[in-house]
């Protein structure tokens, strides 16, 4: 997977390489087999996402795949960008159908580091271009930006990757600008999982990375893993008594029912002072349409004022 599942389960720790590449042949059982394409010469590469923020990357770029890997949840928990039906669902991320890959016969394979288990199986049907997003540490969102033109050079349209990267970033600074009047408080990104836990999105998540270059300040200054921190009580809100605290996602149901019963919830200081606010869901393992969406939605969220979380 790219990224720890809704439970916040972990994911191996991804590799350090940038980009990984390979040129091979495609062996298709019972079809014709073709040389590897040049890439460069394709006017419509034919892509297969593996991971779901190269799968974004690409969309972004305006190369649509013509597969990707469990297109059902990304559809309802990414929401956007919207992914046509004649699009091919490869299965799971963590386990794709090999044979129904082999079957699209796609120019280009993209995955990530996290699925460094599949490369030498992969490179047997497709070169692979493998980017990372997550790394423990580090800022997701400038490697997303990379990531635009690192993959609209490998695909020989290296204008497609400049023009995402000149509009993602004029977007965020009209964004930036938006938001620039709530600069006074801090911002806590979180997401509850029950009535007593929560999650921290810390700097080195999409959506913390995303709040720095809004200009706006991270609550959560503490270490993270695997891009958020949980489980976390939720009386830690209670160090936090000057945020505004914004809940990214749906809130579970026993957990909504919970919060509004609790005395604990009542009486931390940005529920109490009527700080909180409710966003919608967002692949917080994502690229830049992730980002994107995640920063519309907190200046929309902001402008509209509080609401109740609970």
């Amino acid at each position: 997977m790219n990224g720890p599942d809704r439970r916040g389960a972990p994911v191996p720790r991804p590799h350090r390489r940038t980009i990984l590449t390979a040129a091979g042949t495609i062996l298709a059982a019972g079809l014709p087999v073709r040389g590897a394409p040049s890439l460069s010469a394709s006017p419509a590469p034919r892509l297969a996402a593996i991971d779901w923020a190269m799968l974004e990357t690409a969309v972004a770029i305006g190369h649509m795949p013509v597969a990707a890997a469990e297109l059902v949840r990304f559809r309802a928990d990414a929401v956007e960008p919207p992914i046509p039906g004649h699009v091919t669902d490869l299965g799971l991320r963590g386990a794709p159908n090999f044979e129904l890959l082999q079957l699209v016969r796609p120019d280009l394979i993209l995955s990530s580091p996290y699925y460094t288990r599949y490369e030498d199986r992969l490179r047997t049907i497709a070169p692979v271009l493998s980017l990372p997003f997550f790394i423990p540490g580090e800022a997701p969102l400038p490697k997303a930006l990379s990531a635009l033109a690192a993959l609209a050079d490998a695909i020989g349209d290296p204008a497609a990757g400049a023009r995402a990267v000149a509009e993602t970033t004029a977007t965020l600074d009209r964004l930036a600008a938006r938001l620039a009047p709530f600069r006074d408080r801090p911002v806590a990104l979180v997401n509850i999982g029950d009535a007593r836990h929560l999650r921290a999105f810390g700097f080195d998540s999409l959506f913390g990375s995303t709040l720095a270059r809004l200009g706006l300040r991270n609550a959560w200054e503490g270490n993270t893993a695997f891009s958020f921190l949980a489980p976390v009580p939720l009386e830690r809100l209670a160090d936090m008594p000057d945020a505004r605290l914004v809940h990214a996602g749906a809130l579970p149901a026993a957990a909504h029912r919970a919060l509004g019963r609790s005395i604990l919830w009542a009486a931390l200081p940005p529920v109490a002072g009527g700080r909180t606010y409710r966003l919608p869901d967002t692949n917080a393992f994502g690229a830049v349409p992730a980002a994107l969406r995640f920063a519309a939605a907190l200046a929309n969220a902001f402008e509209a004022g509080p609401g109740t979380i609970a």
